[in-house]
């Protein structure tokens, strides 16, 4: 949605676990000599001033990355991830979160590509800026859930899709299930990670069952949430359905969300959940 800014939400506890599972899955596919290319649907500016007036409206990044900035007890894969933060910031104190973009250029090697999708004419302005001449970006001002499947299959034929939309029109929930599953047809051995939020669990409910049944193979579900689903205003919890996910995902998980529920969590009320909506041998 045009009126839709992340600076808002820069840093908070969705934005943990997204680029936490964001940078396992970069650096798997690091593992291997051969390039990759990353797609990220809905880029966003890419940078994000915690000491500026969006950032310091609601704080919400005092529940996320604030939470962990000064811990010495960080599980190894939250260590990695915040140490690439602490690269975007001069001073011990947490001043600049970086956003997708940047954490996926940070990764990037020289044989690699990313592209970027962004329709925000504001924020596409300031992603061209960030990215500036490096030759292994591109960003397209577009709407990413149109503009990226006609990018894939990537002639690298080995990558990662990276879809988060805002989720501010309700349409953008079977979109993204509509896109994904296109996107897959087209691209089938490529991994794709699917942020969503729960504000409403019905929504998320039907999303999911919409995956299982889809026939795409090996689709795992990760969700952190901050306190118990509630009726209110507001996002309680969040998710990433990773498809093709690395084999080491699950397990690194099982060893994280609970320090994070524990860690993020409202006075002992985060919770997590692991699922396998589709396994490796789904019809």
């Amino acid at each position: 949605m045009l009126s839709y800014r992340h600076a808002f939400h820069a840093g908070n506890f969705a934005d943990v676990l997204k680029h936490l599972i964001l940078t396992q899955i970069l650096g798997h596919l690091n593992r291997k000599d051969k390039a990759y290319c990353c797609i990220d649907t809905h880029a966003g500016p890419g940078d994000y001033a915690l000491d500026g007036s969006y950032a310091l409206k609601n704080r919400e990044f005092d529940n996320g990355i604030g939470k962990l900035w000064l811990r010495d007890d960080l599980p190894d894969s939250v260590a990695d991830y915040l140490n690439i933060i602490k690269q975007f910031n001069a001073t011990p104190q947490l001043s600049r979160y970086p956003g997708s973009p940047l954490l996926a250029k940070q990764l990037l090697r020289r044989q690699d590509r990313l592209l970027l999708c962004e329709l925000h004419s504001t924020e596409v302005q300031a992603l061209n800026k960030i990215v500036k001449q490096d030759k292994r970006i591109t960003v397209f001002h577009a709407d990413g859930l149109k503009h990226a499947l006609g990018l894939l299959p990537p002639k690298e034929r080995r990558g990662l899709v990276l879809i988060d939309p805002s989720y501010e029109i309700k349409s953008d929930y079977t979109r993204a299930v509509e896109t994904l599953i296109n996107m897959n047809q087209r691209f089938a051995t490529g991994t794709y990670a699917l942020w969503y939020p729960v504000v409403e669990r019905h929504r998320n409910l039907a999303l999911e069952r919409a995956l299982s049944t889809s026939g795409m193979k090996d689709v795992q579900l990760f969700e952190l949430g901050l306190q118990a689903d509630s009726d209110g205003h507001g996002m309680t919890a969040c998710g990433v359905i990773v498809v093709n996910p690395p084999w080491t995902l699950a397990a690194e998980m099982r060893r994280v969300l609970p320090w994070l529920a524990d860690v993020l969590g409202d006075e002992g009320a985060g919770f997590y959940r692991i699922q396998t909506l589709a396994d490796e041998t789904a019809p």
